[in-house]
């Protein structure tokens, strides 16, 4: 039993970011780069899940937190990371920690979209809250041929049953623990939209 219990995906990333949340609302401890890139990590196998649409957004997030997992080795908070790399003048070149964060952090906010449409909705079609997700967080950032191939993509969706079958969820949990990462990812999404602003670096890049 207890091997089912660890494949709850959703749990896991429900948890993780409550903890993330409980460190940004004690406003005493600045975001650690370890526990923040194993928290993210948890959310890589949901893209999986959504299949052909999300493929680029999978490759790309998972190698992106990789990256910050690697910088945790040698740098210890996000504020230090972003810090390192205004010195080194590398914030926009591909490649920066900096710059891979801002994409881990829209890959987060597309979760979160994503989950929120999915409660708001009925019916077992993840066309509508998936399309919805990636206009208002990852299209505007798309160029032409991207935002083509992801609409394409869409028919090829698992349906909403199916998806909570590769969760390894019912209806009832996954609507707990969805909700629970709506709730957690929001203020963790903000203290890094913060981070960047707070710098005049800006998130729209």
């Amino acid at each position: 039993m207890a091997d089912s219990e660890n494949e709850k995906t959703l749990r896991k990333i429900a948890d993780a970011f409550k903890e993330l949340a409980a460190t940004v609302n004690s406003q005493t401890a600045d975001m650690e780069v370890a526990p923040f890139s194993r928290a993210c990590s948890f959310v890589s196998p949901l893209f999986g899940c959504l299949g052909i649409a999300f493929k680029f957004a999978e490759m790309d997030y998972v190698a992106k937190v990789d990256d910050l997992e690697e910088a945790s080795k040698s740098i210890a908070t996000l504020n230090a990371m972003l810090d390192r790399d205004m010195e080194e003048n590398c914030v926009r070149k591909g490649g920066s920690h900096t710059r891979n964060l801002l994409r881990v952090k829209r890959g987060l906010d597309m979760v979160r979209v994503l989950f929120e449409q999915i409660l708001a909705t009925e019916g077992n079609s993840l066309k509508g809250p998936a399309s919805k997700a990636y206009a208002q967080v990852f299209a505007p950032h798309h160029g032409w041929a991207i935002r083509k191939a992801v609409a394409a993509g869409m028919y090829a969706l698992p349906t909403r049953a199916q998806l909570l079958k590769k969760l390894n969820e019912d209806e009832a949990s996954a609507r707990i623990q969805m909700q629970n990462y709506v709730a957690a990812s929001a203020p963790v999404i903000l203290y890094i939209e913060k981070l960047f602003l707070s710098r005049d670096l800006g998130v729209d890049w």
